[in-house]
């Protein structure tokens, strides 16, 4: 059975993976099982790379444009900030791997620096990683293909993003926005959403930069309230609870002030099979399981700096 199959039942809500950087580095040949391994960029380099995006916290993907391409020797790579407010992506080549070593990937944390050209509208990743999933290659190479001809440039096959299960899995960049099930009506509904700095809600797992808590409650207030791209922020609620059926909760809020309180729970539900070809093991998903309204900020308290 295709693991996307057996996980039709399980809810999308705080599934994204938490990443709040991402180094995207074109590759466009085969792709091995890993991310970034030694039979795609080399032994030095992957283990190099590694070390360095693991240490600054950045997201590596290989991403290739839709379609057969051949190498001409120039990699596209794009280097993202999805941090919750003042995301950004730029855009530079290189001919030679070892050039990403050039870069300061602590860069995210900040504003954007202009060592490559900004990005202003959003770029898609589609995860079409076969190697690590044949549901990822099977559902999304043709999500890519056909958000591709409508908006060429944008889009990207790409290795493993997480949650192949949900496949197709498609990824906004920079906002780090991220859907699962997704036809091509829904994908190209998202992705025009995007670019009115709207979000769309059909197949919408959560964002990257928030873990899964944090994810489901922004989605929950979404489903809610009506709010444009940047108009929420959250904050995990440390507040203890007594129910036991409580994960955690999370603080919502809105640029106009307005707050609320999104608690969560584990719901179990029966073991299937996480991957394609794998044994079944236990699985559990995330639900809410109380939305309640706070008192509003001030004005003074709800504005945000920005350095977008």
């Amino acid at each position: 059975m295709l693991c996307t199959a057996a996980a039709a039942d399980l809810p999308l809500l705080g599934t994204a993976g938490h990443f709040t950087g991402w180094l995207c580095i074109e590759h466009p040949g085969a792709w091995g099982g890993d991310v970034i391994g030694d039979e795609v960029l080399g032994p030095e380099i992957t283990a190099e790379l590694a070390a360095r995006t693991s240490a600054a916290q950045v997201r590596p993907t290989l991403i290739r444009r839709p379609g057969r391409n051949e190498f001409t020797g120039t990699r596209t790579v794009l280097l993202v900030s999805s941090r919750p407010e003042g995301s950004w992506c730029e855009r530079f080549e290189i001919t030679d791997l070892r050039q990403l070593f050039d870069i300061d990937l602590h860069l995210v944390d900040g504003p954007a620096p202009g060592i490559g050209v900004r990005v202003d509208d959003p770029v898609v990743l589609v995860c079409a990683h076969g190697k690590r999933d044949q549901c990822c290659a099977l559902l999304g190479r043709p999500i890519a293909a056909a958000l591709a001809a409508d908006y060429p440039g944008r889009v990207w096959e790409a290795s493993h993003t997480g949650g192949h299960r949900f496949a197709p899995a498609v990824v906004l960049l920079p906002s780090g926005l991220t859907y699962g099930r997704v036809d091509a009506t829904a994908a190209k509904a998202m992705l025009a959403a995007a670019d009115a700095d709207e979000v769309s809600l059909t197949g919408l797992r959560g964002r990257s930069c928030y873990p899964p808590i944090s994810q489901l409650a922004e989605v929950a207030v979404r489903e809610q309230v009506p709010a444009d791209a940047t108009a929420l922020t959250v904050q995990p609620d440390p507040a203890p609870t007594h129910d036991p059926t409580v994960a955690g909760a999370a603080i919502v809020t809105h640029r106009d002030g307005r707050r609320w309180r999104v608690t969560a729970r584990t719901v179990p539900a029966a073991p299937r099979q996480a991957s394609c070809g794998a044994a079944p093991k236990p699985a559990t998903y995330l639900e809410p399981a109380a939305i309640e309204q706070l008192p509003a900020l001030s004005r003074a308290q709800s504005e945000r700096p920005t350095d977008h």
